[in-house]
């Protein structure tokens, strides 16, 4: 949890209401319990493996394995652009300083101790942000609740009890959305698969899931807290919602808050960054290139992310958009966690991802009958609150599109396979089930419940 959450928690309090807080932080918190779930799973067919990329390269083989890396830092360098921008923000907006100089400042930090330390370094400062937080939440609740006065008469005229179109749409959005991106965030990985046993791991997992819970809700209320007292007008940015709040309060709140949240950014980035450097040298390079070259790329693309960050509208929306992307990828994905599905390959995996985006697009071109406003759909460049269908019937389309076009794409693949084995004069053995061979085999596939015994398919890509 880095300082973005101060923005978009409070923004989608103050758009969706009651429903809406509640909503965005069980489908936050509960996703979490997917590692799990599959962790151990993925941990037996892929011992070796550390992240979802290495797992996929032994199951689709080495393209789907490129492809997913090639998401996967996508969406950490999303990530790293929402986190320098979130915490500029903070800094501008209870400072009314330029945040440039934090964000350099935090970059240069951030880089030096995980250069120096490695992906330790970053569980370490875990341990901080988590205090940092529970110190963060206690000293906000208790002073928001003593020197904030809430007017009556604003609730009833907000309408953020009621329900909403908006509401009801993220009870689907949200937990698609987050539950999906979650698998491309090579941190989650390398921490769950860190763990000693799967008892740790679902210990783990169920404490942080409570820990968010509360946290995810108690700031997505100081954004109905901040329209109740009157501290956000109507014409606002309601991502400023927790801020405005703090308006109110005393200065050493405010300045406790700056702390923290430059605390909680730092921590979080270093993670981000961490696992950048472990993605590309494990899911691009295979560990065959020197890390500090890694280190250094990683350290040059820092760059373009703090130059984005300095013009980067909405927090939300960069969220929204690595959403869309995961949503769209991992049930293609996933299918191939199931031993029924071993027919599943890697060429289904590829066109189905890249075809739910493509299916997005189709969509958004369809529904708003304008080919440009089917692009920026993709984009989400309009957000989640227009009123309309939009958002909503985007997150619907880059899932359900991309299994279609994935199973087009094994139909595809089938035809072409027959064709050629009609020409070859072989025998069509596309749909064959794989062979049982002895487990040290790490090639093969082999059926047994045993825990130890590895269940391997071989990755085939075509």
């Amino acid at each position: 949890m880095g300082s973005g959450i101060l923005f978009s928690y409070p923004q989608l309090g103050v758009l969706a209401g009651v429903q809406g807080v509640v909503v965005y932080a069980i489908a936050s918190a509960c996703p979490l319990l997917i590692f799990a779930a599959l962790a151990p799973i993925i941990r037996r067919k892929c011992p070796e493996g550390f992240v979802l990329t290495e797992w996929t390269r032994q199951r689709y083989g080495i393209v789907t394995a490129l492809y997913l890396g090639a998401l996967t830092l996508l969406t950490l360098f999303l990530y790293m652009v929402a986190e320098l921008s979130a915490v500029g923000q903070v800094v501008e907006a209870l400072t009314g300083l330029n945040g440039l100089p934090v964000v350099i400042v935090e970059c240069v930090v951030t880089t030096v101790y995980t250069s120096l330390g490695g992906f330790k370094i970053s569980f370490i400062t875990d341990n901080v942000q988590g205090a940092m937080i529970c110190c963060l939440i206690i000293i906000a609740t208790i002073t928001i609740g003593v020197k904030t006065d809430i007017k009556p008469e604003l609730i009833a005229e907000s309408g953020l009890l009621n329900s909403s179109l908006v509401g009801w749409q993220l009870l689907y959005i949200l937990p698609v959305a987050i539950l999906t991106n979650d698998f491309f965030l090579a941190n989650y990985w390398l921490r769950a698969f860190a763990s000693k046993t799967d008892k740790d791991l679902w210990i783990g997992v169920s404490v942080a899931m409570v820990v968010i819970l509360v946290v995810f809700t108690l700031v997505g209320c100081t954004g109905l807290i901040a329209v109740w007292s009157g501290a956000l007008q109507p014409d606002d940015d309601g991502s400023v919602a927790f801020f405005l709040l703090l308006e109110q309060l005393p200065n050493w709140v405010v300045g406790i808050v700056i702390v923290m949240s430059v605390c909680l950014s730092t921590a979080a980035f270093d993670s981000l960054q961490s696992a950048m450097v472990s993605s590309a040298s494990n899911d691009i390079f295979r560990n065959r290139l020197n890390i500090w070259w890694i280190r250094g790329a990683v350290v040059l693309i820092i760059f373009p992310v703090v130059v984005l960050a300095l013009k980067a509208p909405n927090i939300l929306q960069i969220y929204l958009v690595s959403d869309l992307l995961s949503a769209a990828t991992i049930p293609v994905l996933m299918l191939g966690l199931s031993d029924r599905f071993y027919w599943w390959r890697g060429f289904e995996v590829l066109v189905g991802g890249l075809g739910g985006i493509l299916t997005v697009f189709i969509y958004g071109t369809i529904y708003y009958g304008d080919a440009q406003l089917g692009g920026e759909l993709i984009l989400l460049e309009q957000g989640l609150y227009t009123g309309d269908w939009g958002a909503f019937g985007a997150f619907v389309a880059a899932p359900v599109g991309g299994l279609l076009w994935g199973f087009g794409a094994l139909a595809l693949r089938l035809i072409v396979q027959f064709i050629e084995s009609k020409v070859r004069g072989t025998r069509f053995d596309a749909l064959d089930y794989p062979a049982a061979v002895p487990a040290e085999d790490s090639s093969a596939f082999v059926d047994t419940s045993d825990e130890a015994i590895t269940t391997k398919i071989i990755g085939k890509f075509f």
